[in-house]
């Protein structure tokens, strides 16, 4: 990987850091991580919610740090160069890019932020990027990849030292576009500050994450920062869903404000329309894709209109960026999406299992009713919630569960720290608003295995929330933990029964 040495008194000054010690020191990486220090390191010391980066300094130093990034004053007696800063994560963010040689400067980046659909339009415009011959790279919530080099993800939207590495590694690499999931929190932790996007895409805003932003409006004002500037550059372009209210009062504001805006919907007049929608669990999904480039038939293996949104503000974004309408419309009939959304459990029987991530109330509703409009039979529901996370949604989820399925069986989700059984005492409390009959399984694979023995002909099996994870959190433990793994493991058991 190509990295640059940087003078500490020159990047001190981009910091406008007041630094005390050896000035003429360079540093050629910059890490929050203690156990990623080496020769030459810069260690950003950050406070978080749980932990201190500066109980590590001395560690750091010890593995060759040449320096501190805090906003503290020096200890006494501190050996190395310190920068003393006035927010160290936005510092950390401007440090990485200067370091790693500002690299998304020197690609197509596209930067997607919204509640629901994140994973799947990062996978879309990668694979458009690829089917108009260029090599790209990817960061999701299920890995961080270049070309064919891929590995498991560590979070949504990496620390900004960490992605602007992984910038770095896809330019020598060869790759020309990048594509990013950009959270609320990390856009409100400075993860994606000074960061250069060509196309920024707003999907959509639900109830989510309200543990962290409180209110709809501090969560939409996160989000906000991606296109208006706030993170230090507005996108050369940005790409908005305005079937959505909140993508429309965006759409409206930059608009105002001298900015590119190419708009997506399905139930409202915009610059990417989709008409003449047909879904089907066997066939996937057709429908007309209108352009202002033109027009094209495209079937989809993905089910379901929310994936249509998905194609819509990826065929935008690619055509933001040059890419070839033709080609644009292979990659979507090709593209099979991210794992774990909207994904069928193959198997002989004459019911469907699908495994969905879905978990907050708008997007299992999305859920719900895709498999409404595929299934002449019951829809079998399980879900639940995870545990130290936002808890305003636990009850509007139920009542969701609830009105768009025949059966619900609440199980657990991740609940950490929480009493699984205290979680799902509070969704029950929104499926009692409702009709629905549903059963409490706390035991995950136990309910998924009553929902698949439940199951008759033509019904569809969901199960929501976990999606593409392989693992399940119980207190601070983590166990692996499947959910396309059990229901084929009980589909299994089904068939020798």
């Amino acid at each position: 990987m190509t990295f640059q040495k940087v003078n500490l008194r020159l990047l001190a000054a981009e910091l406008n850091a007041r630094i005390s010690g050896d000035e003429t020191l360079e540093v050629s990486n910059v890490t929050h991580d203690s156990r990623q220090a080496r020769d030459g390191s810069l260690f950003a010391a950050i406070r978080g919610l749980t932990m201190d980066g500066h109980r590590f300094i001395d560690e750091v130093m010890r593995r060759g740090a040449v320096g501190v990034i805090s906003e503290l004053d020096a200890p006494d007696g501190f050996q190395g160069a310190w920068l003393k800063v006035a927010d160290a994560r936005e510092s950390l963010a401007k440090a990485a890019s200067v370091i790693y040689g500002n690299p998304s400067h020197h690609l197509k980046l596209v930067g997607i932020t919204g509640t629901n659909g994140k994973t799947t339009t990062t996978y879309l415009c990668f694979a458009l990027a690829e089917a108009n011959g260029e090599k790209a790279g990817m960061l999701t919530t299920v890995e961080y990849r270049i070309g064919e080099k891929s590995e498991e993800a560590i979070r949504t939207t990496p620390e900004a030292s960490d992605t602007n590495k992984f910038l770095r590694e896809a330019i020598d690499e060869g790759c020309q576009t990048a594509v990013m999931e950009t959270s609320s929190q990390a856009i409100d932790l400075h993860r994606c500050d000074w960061l250069r996007f060509k196309v920024g895409i707003f999907t959509n805003l639900t109830r989510d994450h309200l543990d962290y932003h409180h209110t709809m409006e501090n969560y939409f004002a996160a989000k906000k920062k991606l296109f208006d500037g706030g993170l230090g550059e507005k996108p050369a372009s940005s790409v908005i869903n305005i079937d959505d209210e909140w993508g429309k009062k965006l759409a409206d504001e930059l608009r105002s404000n001298g900015q590119r805006v190419l708009t997506f919907a399905q139930n409202n007049a915009a610059d990417l329309t989709a008409e003449k929608t047909e879904v089907s669990l066997i066939k996937g999904t057709s429908f007309l894709l209108k352009t202002p480039h033109g027009e094209r038939q495209i079937t989809s293996p993905l089910v379901g209109k929310p994936h249509v949104y998905n194609m819509l503000a990826a065929t935008a974004a690619s055509l933001e960026l040059g890419f070839d309408l033709d080609k644009i419309a292979v990659g979507l009939e090709t593209c099979v999406g991210a794992p774990g959304r909207f994904e069928r459990v193959p198997h002989d029987g004459d019911f469907a299992v699908v495994v969905d991530y879905a978990h907050s109330d708008d997007a299992l509703l999305n859920t719900l009713k895709t498999a409404r409009d595929l299934t002449k039979g019951r829809i079998i529901t399980v879900f639940g919630c995870g545990g130290d996370r936002d808890k305003t949604k636990r009850v509007p989820m139920g009542e969701v569960a609830g009105r768009n399925s025949d059966l619900v069986i609440v199980t657990s989700d991740n609940p950490r720290t929480e009493n699984p059984l205290e979680i799902i005492e509070q969704i029950e409390a929104g499926l009692k608003n409702t009709n629905c009959p549903f059963l409490s399984i706390p035991d995950r694979r136990e309910a998924i295995h009553q929902a698949i023995y439940k199951a008759k002909p033509d019904d569809v099996v969901i199960i929501a929330g976990k999606g593409h994870e392989t693992y399940q959190i119980v207190g601070s433990e983590k166990y692996h933990f499947d959910d396309r793994e059990i229901a084929r493991e009980a589909l299994e058991k089904l068939k020798e029964d």
